[in-house]
């Protein structure tokens, strides 16, 4: 045998399975595929494509992974997170270096996997609850020939939606952000996934921009044609904000705003804005700028654009967020930093997330908010736990937890609605209507009021405290951190 080709190990031999085996044949200078591993008893001893199915999958993995070479794929679409994390333990058990996942578009999407959706398996795939089945092809097939604007593309929310919005073979693709490196990363990305044969009728642009830049926004809106904007931009880092507020507000509000403007303006159909479980009561400046980012788009349902709101809670693995965290600091040998004790956040992953984004973007009502089923709220302290001990590592022992203590603009708990709040069921499980018992905030008074921090010429220009005390008429829950007191 070629010692440079990789021996493949499939568990699965259904359709996801099959198709990418058939692809990988196809590269046989590359893989050779030595076996289907399968637990349907109808499958057993038969042979696909040449390729022996065996099993049950428990007792037929202990023939492989000896060899450095061989590599394991689970390509089961329809796995949930315990049965991942079974087939991980069992390949890991069994001596297998690599150990491969069909991402989020193959566990999505009923049809073809293709080699060039294969990642590593990570913390994300296993951990948290067992997400529910997802079904929308109709809702892919709706964005079929549509031209769709995605800003914060280089994001963790972005890009995963491109990646959908690629898979279901959007006409133009407009991936938008301000961070050069981002864009250029998914933008090879997808170019990468269209050459392995996902997409490849959709146009792809990137475009480098700031939202906060109205009179540019308003020229590319209209030149750009697009039918459908998810604005996924936003500064969102916490602690960050709460030592930037006013470049928070700009970025968050004042582009949200101009973008806002701009879509009605050059005739957008739909407009998704994705909020967070932040701007519920929120405490810290980033929070603040999210609720006023929602009610900036529900005042546009005064136009003729039809504006969607959608919050929901963390998702695992985003840039910047816990899991990429604990990542880094088990590498260095810890401690894994955990903020209080008792901290409880709500978790789903990525693909999941924007799956149901998609889904409430199709089937959604104009002027409409809603919020996502999230499931129970997960302790940060057992997060830490399962990360440490999916690495092989014994928590407290081989690498320690330290509590560090609530940063700014942080709460113990986070909840997806305010007391003034509640929701109804809709047809999806797993999406819900939010409804308000108060009135939307005066948005042009709110921004009449914003420009004394925003006017060059004003004595209060980029004031923080002069911002706190504007920003806390129309979001009383706000806190004005102490540094920003203390310069007064």
């Amino acid at each position: 045998m070629n010692h440079s080709r990789k021996a493949i190990i499939i568990i699965g031999a259904g359709i996801a399975g099959t198709s990418l085996a058939k692809e990988l044949m196809q590269k046989s200078a590359l893989y050779t595929i030595k076996a289907f591993l399968d637990d349907d008893p109808h499958k057993i001893g038969s042979k696909i494509l040449g390729i022996p199915v065996i099993g049950p999958v428990s007792s037929a993995i202990q023939n492989f992974g000896k060899n450095p070479q061989e590599e394991l794929i689970i390509a089961i679409p329809s796995a949930d997170n315990a049965t991942i994390k079974k087939f991980y333990n069992m390949g890991k058990a069994y001596g297998f270096v690599k150990i491969h996942i069909i991402p989020s578009i193959a566990t999505i999407i009923e049809g073809e996997a293709h080699a060039a959706q294969l990642r590593e398996i990570n913390p994300q795939d296993i951990l948290g609850r067992k997400p529910s089945p997802l079904h929308i092809t109709e809702t892919l097939s709706w964005f079929e020939n549509k031209r769709i604007l995605v800003t914060g593309a280089g994001g963790s929310i972005g890009s995963e939606l491109c990646r959908q919005l690629l898979e279901a073979g959007a006409e133009r693709l407009y991936l938008f952000g301000h961070g050069e490196n981002s864009i250029y990363t998914i933008d090879r990305e997808l170019r990468e996934l269209q050459r392995g044969g996902v997409g490849t009728t959709t146009t792809i642009v990137p475009i480098i921009g700031e939202l906060r830049d109205r009179a540019y926004i308003h020229d590319l809106i209209k030149k750009l044609k697009v039918n459908i904007i998810f604005h996924t931009a936003a500064y969102k880092h916490v602690p960050l904000m709460e030592q930037n507020p006013v470049i928070a507000i700009e970025n968050n509000v004042l582009g949200t705003k101009n973008l806002v403007d701009a879509a009605i303006h050059a005739g957008t159909k739909r407009f998704i804005f994705i909020s967070t479980d932040k701007a519920v009561d929120p405490i810290c400046i980033y929070g603040a700028s999210k609720l006023i980012g929602e009610h900036i788009v529900l005042d546009a349902n005064k136009s003729q654009m039809e504006p969607i709101i959608v919050r929901f809670g963390n998702v695992l693995g985003s840039r910047g967020s816990i899991i990429p965290l604990f990542q880094r600091q088990i590498q260095y040998g810890g401690p894994v930093t955990v903020t209080h004790p008792d901290a409880t956040r709500y978790f789903m992953t990525i693909p999941e997330a924007c799956s149901l984004v998609l889904k409430t973007a199709h089937t959604g009502k104009p002027g409409e908010s809603y919020i996502f089923d999230m499931g129970y709220p997960v302790r940060i302290i057992e997060l830490a736990e399962n990360v440490i001990k999916f690495y092989g590592y014994e928590p407290y022992k081989e690498i320690p937890i330290e509590i560090i203590g609530l940063r700014p603009g942080e709460k113990i708990h986070e909840s997806l609605i305010a007391q003034n709040e509640y929701f109804e069921k809709t047809e999806f499980e797993r999406i819900s209507l939010l409804k308000r018992k108060y009135d939307i905030i005066d948005i042009e008074n709110l921004f009449k009021d914003l420009g004394i921090i925003f006017n060059p010429e004003s004595i209060s220009y980029r004031n923080a405290h002069k911002l706190y005390e504007i920003i806390k008429r129309y979001v009383p829950t706000v806190e004005e951190p102490d540094y920003v007191r203390n310069q007064q």
